[in-house]
């Protein structure tokens, strides 16, 4: 059955919306050789689309013959403002962007939980305030369009809400809402962080030729995100990817429901990998764990010093560490390609990044590749950033005025 023409027209706008996206400000003609639309199809849509005030003439294409084809469409990038939110258990991060995702603001501080609830909301929402105004927004948030958040923990795949998860800080629930009540007219949104990281390194980072793949999340604690076949898998309660409450081997017990100590978090969260350095012989004095592993991963010395040596026994036994809850999920989900994230993969790099895969060679059958991931902990705003701007892109290129 053929679509309607007021079908028709919407999935031309849509195709040519997301053109401009892609590529930039582009001619009527470029439009209709990328489209492969008849020229009046294509002078219909622009006619269109700058009516509705999504596109407007940037500027001239430099061809010598002037006119309509010479004219360069783009999107109006200020049509609508987006912010992104990093939200950790002492520190919340932001980025506003316009609706072509060039960032026009940023900032992140700290939070003292300590000093309780209320306070450390006001914190949160009082940054965003000050990024959209910086970025041209205005005060009451009328042109934030779109924001979204990364945060730690469950999100219902019902409702869409943080989950009350055990050992996360009660503030972040409350501060969906603070942001939904300071900034109504915004659409307000929230992803678990490592499924956001995934996105992003999908995207932007690591895994841009993969549409099955694991992102493997390592920080402060650590995580998982699934993506099979081009799709974020999320699990019947949100779960998919709590790695870090895997039984494994090497740990003082079993995880609880409410405790992952006892899982897979024992041997690869951040406390952990200083505390394996430090048996190693190569913590330094107020060093973290991802600029440890950076050290190790980064020294030159070729010559076995005993330096070198423990910075070697170090990589090889986290290496060991990862490669046991690594080895679980490709038995599980066979992806073909692990990135190794959060703060502590890129840290190791390639050092680190070849050691697990060596190792998960002897381990499983399964051929995968281990990549360390390339974004880092940025991954998490990225990805928020990306999904408020698809949020957005969606409702307004949806069905713009006919």
């Amino acid at each position: 059955m053929p679509a309607s023409p007021s079908t028709a027209r919407a999935i031309n706008d849509r195709l040519a919306l997301s053109l401009l996206q892609q590529e930039g400000p582009l001619t009527a003609g470029q439009l209709k050789q990328l489209t492969g639309l008849s020229r009046p199809t294509v002078a219909d849509l622009v006619e269109r689309l700058t009516a509705s005030g999504l596109i407007a003439v940037v500027g001239e294409s430099g061809e010598q013959r002037r006119g309509p084809n010479a004219r360069l469409y783009g999107i109006v990038a200020d049509r609508a403002y987006l912010a992104a939110l990093d939200v950790r258990t002492e520190s919340v991060s932001v980025l506003v962007s316009d609706l072509v995702g060039r960032v026009l603001a940023e900032g992140s501080v700290p939070v003292a939980p300590e000093e309780g609830e209320a306070a450390a909301v006001e914190q949160a929402v009082e940054l965003v305030e000050r990024a959209a105004k910086e970025a041209g927004a205005s005060g009451d948030g009328g042109q934030l369009h779109t924001v979204g958040i990364g945060a730690p923990g469950l999100v219902d795949p019902a409702t869409g809400e943080l989950r009350d998860s055990a050992g996360l800080p009660a503030w972040h629930r409350r501060l969906v809402a603070a942001l939904q009540e300071r900034f109504p007219q915004a659409r307000v949104g929230v992803e678990n962080e490592t499924n956001l990281a995934a996105l992003a390194e999908q995207r932007e980072g690591a895994a841009r030729d993969r549409d099955t793949f694991v992102l493997l999340w390592l920080g402060d604690g650590c995580g998982a995100a699934v993506v099979l076949d081009g799709t974020l898998r999320r699990g019947a309660s949100g779960g998919t990817g709590e790695i870090g409450f895997l039984p494994v081997p090497g740990t003082t017990g079993l995880p609880t429901a409410t405790d992952c100590s006892g899982g897979y978090h024992s041997l690869v969260g951040a406390a952990a990998i200083v505390e394996l350095a430090r048996e190693c012989g190569t913590v330094p004095v107020g060093s973290t764990a991802a600029s440890l592993v950076a050290e190790a991963a980064l020294d030159p010395r070729p010559n076995p010093a005993p330096p070198a040596e423990r910075a070697a026994r170090f990589l090889d036994a986290l290496a060991d560490r990862i490669a046991i809850g690594v080895a679980a999920v490709v038995a599980v989900l066979d992806p073909g390609c692990v990135v190794l994230g959060g703060e502590i993969g890129p840290a190791g790099g390639a050092a680190l990044a070849t050691r697990v895969e060596a190792r998960l060679r002897r381990m499983s059958p399964l051929a995968t590749e281990v990549r360390a991931g390339t974004l880092g902990g940025a991954a998490v705003l990225r990805g928020a950033l990306l999904t408020a701007r698809e949020r957005a892109q969606d409702e307004l290129f949806a069905a713009p005025d006919r």
